[in-house]
């Protein structure tokens, strides 16, 4: 073979093996597409956040799953709240958030008939400044001394805070005094203002309280005057990938994740 047919020959080698590599590696559109497909969209109200910061990464090695994930509140009409976000047609995948406003999006067609799942229930609780004393609230006649002598106290703009301001309170008949003195906190954790000093007692979801840094959980409220809070997820109309998010609700409904969730400050769904 002359010189030139030598370098014809190792030409079409070269040709023959990079269209060999590209057909191994597929086209670039369909990695990207594939690349679309594997992340899913999340908001999470707080009673849930802890427990799915802890499951996340697990999440995404066992589904194949690349989350993205955002906060809000369930309710309250903060502009960051996930009814807002929503109605302002922010699009995610997977929503979680209380069962009370869960329902409300569903009559409002935000979420797909059929697609929610409840995971876990909460409680309220207390917290305080680190390094405070720790109110005594193991009772209800305990619980009104301590809200009576607070000088500041500091409520949840979402579940938890919507009823203590406007069912228990009034209904303690203690609300026309606790009121101005009270603060609803917006688009934050109440623990994180009570850990800055800015009021003297927080009320909020326990699993919302523990994570704070420089706040104490005191405790839960008396049992006679607690509300159970169920946060459930369910899948968005309007959710581009919905296998993706059925796949990981059901992965966070399985009793598997009940330790995790536990842990968090919840009381998990499965397992009970």
């Amino acid at each position: 073979m002359n010189r030139v047919g030598r370098f014809c020959h190792r030409r079409r080698w070269l040709a023959l093996a990079l269209l060999a590599a590209a057909l191994l590696a597929g086209p670039v559109w369909g990695g990207e597409a594939a690349a679309e497909r594997a992340e899913l969209r999340v908001v999470t109200s707080g009673g849930f956040a802890a427990a799915h910061d802890a499951l996340r990464g697990q999440a995404e090695a066992a589904l194949g799953l690349r989350l993205h994930t955002e906060y809000g509140a369930s309710s309250g009409g903060a502009p960051d709240s996930i009814p807002a976000r929503l109605a302002r047609g922010e699009r995610f995948d997977c929503v979680i958030l209380s069962r009370p406003a869960l329902e409300g999006l569903r009559e409002a067609g935000y979420l797909a008939a059929d697609s929610s799942t409840d995971l876990a229930r909460s409680r309220i609780g207390m917290a305080v400044k680190k390094g405070a004393a720790t109110p005594d609230i193991g009772s209800v006649a305990a619980f009104l001394r301590t809200l009576s002598a607070a000088r500041s106290i500091g409520y949840s703009a979402s579940a938890s805070g919507t009823y203590l301001a406007t069912v228990l309170f009034p209904r303690l008949g203690i609300w026309a005094q606790l009121e101005p003195k009270s603060r609803r906190i917006l688009s934050e954790r109440v623990a994180a203002v009570v850990a800055r000093g800015e009021v003297e007692l927080g009320f909020q979801q326990i699993s919302e309280i523990l994570p704070v840094a420089g706040a104490t959980y005191a405790g839960p409220i008396p049992e006679p005057l607690q509300k159970i809070t169920t946060f459930s997820a369910a899948i968005p109309a309007a959710a581009a990938n919905r296998e993706g998010a059925r796949r990981f609700i059901a992965y966070l409904a399985s009793p598997q994740r009940a330790a995790p969730i536990a842990a968090s400050g919840l009381m998990p769904v499965a397992g009970r």
